[in-house]
């Protein structure tokens, strides 16, 4: 016997157009897959926003940045070497003679992959930065 559960939802009729729109643009196959998403990610921002900082959690931190401009590849990975045990695994990638990405995942106590994740993101010369929350997954079905 099936785990699944059918249930009804009623939406405004524009609600729903624009709900279909979007499942389209992202190439959803139908409604329960994209409902189901939504719904676990709505379970991820509530696990983060759980009341223990020292429980474990994940987050994958994307930063831009000049290489020549000041000493900032030096900072960006003191940074890093000072929350070793945070970084789980860094990719660099040559955008250009100027320009590069790093891509770091993160795994540790909440409050400190934020306070890693925010530093890098707000240190001078980052061109662009974006830190995606998310769990290890053992609570999301």
């Amino acid at each position: 016997m099936s785990n699944l559960i059918r249930f009804g939802v009623s939406l405004d009729r524009e609600l729903l157009t624009q709900f279909d729109s979007y499942l389209s643009q992202k190439g959803y196959e139908n409604r329960s897959e994209g409902i189901r998403d939504l719904i676990r990610d709505a379970l991820v921002r509530q696990e983060w926003e759980a009341v223990d900082p020292n429980e474990e959690r994940m987050a994958v931190v994307s930063i831009v940045y000049d290489h020549h401009e000041s000493d900032l590849p030096g900072k960006l990975t003191e940074l890093q070497h000072e929350r070793h045990g945070v970084v789980h695994s860094a990719l660099h990638i040559h955008l250009d003679r100027h320009n590069c990405l790093e891509i770091l995942v993160l795994r540790g106590p909440m409050g400190s992959i934020q306070d890693l994740g925010n530093k890098l993101i707000s240190t001078r010369g980052v061109r662009h930065g974006k830190m995606i929350l998310t769990t290890t997954g053992k609570n999301i079905h």
